[in-house]
C-alpha cells in the first residue's frame, strides 16, 4: 500500500474517532486511544504526533473547536518579515483546520491577513492579503472547499500587540483563522 493511502486511512480513522467523541465513555476512551495509536504506528513520526494530538482531543466531550488542548484551538499563523510563505511549523495547524472544514461542509472561516507597521498602508494591505491567500490556497489543496474560505486583509490596521520593535512586529505578522460557522 502506498504512503498516501496509508496516511489517508489513518486520517479517516482519526476523524471517525473525533466524530464519535460524544459517545465515548471512560472504558471506550482507552480503546479508542489504543486503536488510534495502532493506526498511527503505520505512519511517520509526524503522523504519530498528529494522531496523539487528536486522541487527546477525542476525550474532550464538547465541540472540537472549543477543546483548549486540541490542535483546532490554535488559530494564528505567523510569518517572517515581508514574506507570505507558510513556515514549516504551521503546516500541521493548517492541515488540521482544512480537515475539519472538509469534514464539516457547513463550516466557514474568514482568513484575516495582517502585517506589522513597517511599510506603507497600501503595501501592508497587499501583504496581508497575500498571506491570507497563501493559507487559503493550502487549505483548498488539503480538502477544504473554496466556498468555505473568505480572505480579508487588515494590513497594519489591527495589531495584535502595540510596540515598535521586533518582539511586537513578529506577533503582528499573521493570519488569523476566524470561524463564522461551525
Amino acid at each position: 500500500m502506498n504512503k498516501w493511502l496509508k496516511n489517508s486511512i489513518a486520517v479517516a480513522s482519526l476523524l471517525l474517532l473525533v466524530a464519535c467523541e460524544s459517545t465515548l465513555g471512560t472504558k471506550d476512551d482507552t480503546a479508542a486511544a489504543a486503536s488510534a495509536e495502532k493506526t498511527a504506528g503505520t505512519t511517520s513520526s509526524t503522523e504519530t504526533a498528529k494522531a496523539k494530538a487528536l486522541v487527546g482531543s477525542a476525550i474532550y466531550k464538547g465541540h472540537p473547536l472549543d477543546d483548549p488542548k486540541g490542535v483546532l484551538s490554535s488559530r494564528v499563523i505567523y510569518f517572517d518579515f515581508d514574506k507570505s510563505d507558510i513556515k514549516k511549523e504551521f503546516r500541521d495547524l493548517i492541515e488540521a483546520h482544512a480537515r475539519y472544514l472538509a469534514s464539516n461542509s457547513s463550516a466557514s472561516v474568514v482568513l484575516e491577513g495582517h502585517a506589522d507597521e513597517r511599510g506603507s498602508r497600501e503595501y501592508n494591505i497587499g501583504l496581508g492579503e497575500r498571506r491570507a491567500t497563501t493559507v487559503r490556497r493550502q487549505m483548498v489543496l488539503l480538502g477544504a472547499a473554496e466556498a468555505q474560505l473568505q480572505v480579508l486583509s487588515y494590513g497594519e490596521e489591527r495589531p495584535a500587540v502595540q510596540g515598535h520593535d521586533e518582539s511586537a512586529w513578529q506577533l503582528n505578522r499573521r493570519v488569523e483563522i476566524n470561524y463564522q460557522s461551525r
